[in-house]
């Protein structure tokens, strides 16, 4: 491409003439601006593409959309053609042509102001005009027709779509962001206002697919990972809150911990070469450095400047006594950490306060950093002389960095016009925890204000688990619907459970009569065992042999005995919901009374049989909270703490069971066992009060059953619904037993496990 490098800044006004003269286009307003972007595209564009550019400008004034689609296009077509390529002016003045001739002629303004930021984005022709064919095929798919011959209606996501797509193209990469389109047109493609919900970001299937899709290390994937590097390394319990940053935010947020907790970003990319989980934990660190070393200081008694240059030296102080405790941690400081060159900022011209302390702060981290400057290799060694005599404290990073300012001071620190770059150190939080304030000032407009606000319940235990959710209506996966909270259940009076036992004691005798006939009676030799509980005689003759004969003889002269028959885990799934507190009609105990009586004597009859099994209950206050709650664990024996933890169960909420058995097959699946029952108990159909459909949960559960039976799980369900003919065969199939008297639920429940296992 040859491009117009004799033109002047500014071309005489005949050549302008001429070339106005050569675009068909009749706004007089255009007039006015047409030389300057004339100029531009004179500087920028080849003699072809001034052609181009020219045909293009006019294609689009005929589109009859107004002046602002011409003037756009004028204004901005130069650089993306000169940096993209001068086939984009063919290819966007084209394109523009094309939505006119549509129902949705209207989103032209906005295809073409956002068209530079996409430009920026994507960096090559070829992906640009993969993300036009993308915008047509949305277009195509989702304008309406109301006879369906000529399409009459515009598309009701489209224009969404654009003003959303500079912050979605800073998020995603365009296979993600056509993942994304094509969730929205297949759910919502024939429900407009869910459309615009949809690609306006306001729905939470939006924002759930868009962090499904989103590049780099999300928070979302790793939350339960953070939250135990937390515990592990730092013992700290705190709770973890991300936080997007907005591409309409004109100062990018930082991470910052306050008595609500930590606020993170919910995405890191790789940099620097360290991986995002890295950058995610070089942030914690230092924050919990902070919680843990860090004293609060008066910000009134100190100027703007000492406030960040105290600030500074506070960061260096507990990131050295990080790296005290885990050295690993400087690889990953020193990677994050910016190194700012010594002459890069002219301190005759700008302030240079920010950069001296950057260079302050990376002397102090790096030893190796090669500065001349006399006083910032002056307080990089006071600082390592403070730190190694093992007392510095905060208050001596104050004294530290007043000293510092004091010494440092230009006179053009205080110019209006201050260096920035390579002054920002990303991984580091917003201090606002280190400072109190005796007087209110105007600086506290910088720190939230903290408002009163109700206290909620959370959830305590383990961070949460999140597990997708099937819409059978579009059939796909909702990704990361559910939050699963799991704890131990808390323990009651296990004397409740005895006299449960004691109450069924005929019951119990017949059970224990079954269960000596379940209990393997084969026995297999385990032969060339180097200890076992007998000799094996012909090995150890053999082996006798040949210590006579010079030879060395073989060892394993031993041999054991081991049980030839099962090898079964259990996993007892219950329906703690609120319905279970109910007393059925005819009965005189409640269902969660009746649950108690038939575990306790199911599991006295497993327990006797040696099978690795557990015990869990489930409940759910929405999708945010699906209460798991353990009973008994695999490797717990059935014992007293056990029988307390299932005499206090306690019924609530709702019943959605696909997170629940989801979350009970995560379990199941990593015992070592040749065959696994999940055996579930419930009184009703999945249900919760977030969900109006009342087929969506059964049909979700119905595909997590699909999904234990590919991992080769087997699932039964044993319901107490007098109903439960109408939905849980659709749900198990024929691996269901309905009691229709609640009254026998302990006799049929331990009848159902003998049977499964048999």
């Amino acid at each position: 491409m040859q491009v117009n490098l004799g033109v002047t800044m500014s071309e005489p006004n005949e050549v302008i003439a001429r070339y106005r003269a050569q675009l068909s286009c009749n706004f007089k307003q255009l007039d006015e601006a047409f030389a300057a972007c004339m100029q531009d595209a004179l500087a920028l564009l080849s003699e072809e593409g001034i052609k181009d550019y020219l045909d293009g400008a006019s294609l689009v004034c005929k589109i009859g959309r107004g002046f602002d689609p011409v003037l756009t296009y004028l204004e901005e077509m130069p650089v993306i053609a000169h940096k993209l390529g001068e086939g984009m002016l063919t290819r966007v003045s084209q394109a523009v042509w094309k939505i006119s001739r549509t129902p949705n002629g209207r989103i032209i303004p906005i295809f073409l102001q956002t068209l530079p930021d996409v430009c920026r984005r994507l960096e090559s022709e070829e992906l640009v005009g993969h993300y036009i064919t993308l915008l047509f095929e949305m277009m195509d798919r989702t304008t309406g027709s109301i006879h369906g011959f000529h399409t009459t209606i515009p598309s009701p996501g489209l224009p969404k779509l654009l003003e959303q797509m500079p912050y979605l193209m800073s998020q995603l990469a365009l296979g993600g962001l056509k993942n994304w389109i094509e969730y929205g047109i297949r759910n919502y493609g024939k429900h407009p206002h869910r459309q615009e919900e949809y690609f306006s970001l306001q729905s939470a299937d939006a924002k759930a697919m868009l962090q499904h899709e989103r590049h780099g290390t999300l928070f979302t994937h790793n939350e339960r990972k953070l939250n135990l590097y937390l515990q592990a390394c730092w013992e700290s319990h705190e709770y973890l809150v991300p936080y997007s940053v907005d591409f309409r935010d004109m100062r990018e947020q930082q991470p910052y911990f306050d008595e609500f907790g930590m606020r993170i970003p919910d995405v890191f990319d790789d940099a620097y070469g360290v991986t995002g989980i890295d950058r995610y934990r070089a942030v914690l660190a230092h924050m919990v450095a902070h919680q843990r070393w860090t004293h609060k200081v008066v910000a009134d008694n100190f100027s703007p400047q000492q406030r960040i240059a105290i600030e500074r030296l506070e960061d260096s102080r507990v990131e050295y006594l990080a790296m005290q405790e885990y050295p690993g941690l400087r690889r990953i400081f020193t990677a994050l950490h910016p190194a700012p060159l010594e002459n890069e900022c002219d301190a005759k011209t700008e302030s240079c306060f920010r950069h001296r302390l950057a260079m302050l702060s990376w002397a102090i981290l790096n030893p190796a950093h090669g500065y001349q400057n006399a006083k910032i290799n002056e307080f990089a060694g006071k600082f390592h002389a403070k730190m190694l005599q093992g007392n510095a404290t905060t208050a001596d990073m104050v004294q530290l960095a007043i000293s510092f300012v004091a010494q440092t001071r230009l006179q053009t620190d205080q110019l209006p016009s201050v260096y920035f770059a390579n002054t920002a150190i990303p991984y580091r939080d917003d201090n606002r925890h280190l400072w109190q304030y005796i007087e209110e000032s105007d600086d506290e407009e910088f720190f939230d204000e903290h408002k009163q606000t109700q206290q909620q319940n959370e959830q305590s235990g383990l961070p949460p688990r999140h597990y997708p959710e099937w819409d059978y209506s579009t059939q796909t996966y909702r990704p990361d619907w559910t939050s699963v909270y799991e704890s131990l259940h808390p323990a009651g009076n296990p004397a409740v459970i005895d006299a449960l036992l004691q109450k069924h004691a005929a019951l119990a005798k017949r059970l224990k009569q079954i269960v000596d006939l379940l209990k393997p009676q084969n026995y297999t030799r385990v032969r060339y065992q180097e200890e076992g509980s007998e000799l094996d005689l012909d090995v150890a003759i053999r082996s006798l042999i040949d210590f006579k004969g010079g030879a060395n003889p073989d060892p394993r002269i031993n041999m054991s005995h081991k049980h030839d028959g099962r090898n079964i885990a259990v996993m007892l799934l219950l329906d703690l919901s609120a319905s279970i507190s109910e007393v059925p009609e005819g009965a005189t105990q409640s269902i969660l009374e009746l649950s108690q009586e038939a575990v306790s004597l199911l599991a006295y009859a497993i327990e006797a049989l040696g099978d690795p099994f557990a015990i869990a209950g489930f409940a759910s206050n929405t999708r945010h909270e699906v209460r798991y709650q353990h009973i008994k664990g695999f490797k717990e024996h059935w014992n007293d703490e056990v029988k307390g933890r299932l005499a206090a169960m306690q019924a609530g909420y709702s019943t959605r069971m696909g997170a629940a058995v989801r979350h009970a097959a995560h379990y199941l699946e990593h015992q070592q066992a040749d065959k696994k029952l999940l055996l579930i108990l419930t009184d009703g159909e999945p249900s919760d009060i977030d969900v109006d459909d009342p087929q969506l949960l059964t049909q979700d559960t119905r595909q997590a059953v699909k999904e234990l039976d590919q991992k080769g799980i087997y699932s039964y369900c044993i319901s107490l619904d007098p109903r439960a003919d109408e939905y849980v065969r659709d749900i198990f199939g024929k691996r269901v037993t309905v009691v229709d008297n609640v009254q026998r639920l302990p006799e049929k429940m331990t009848q159902v496990f003998v049977t499964l296992t048999g």
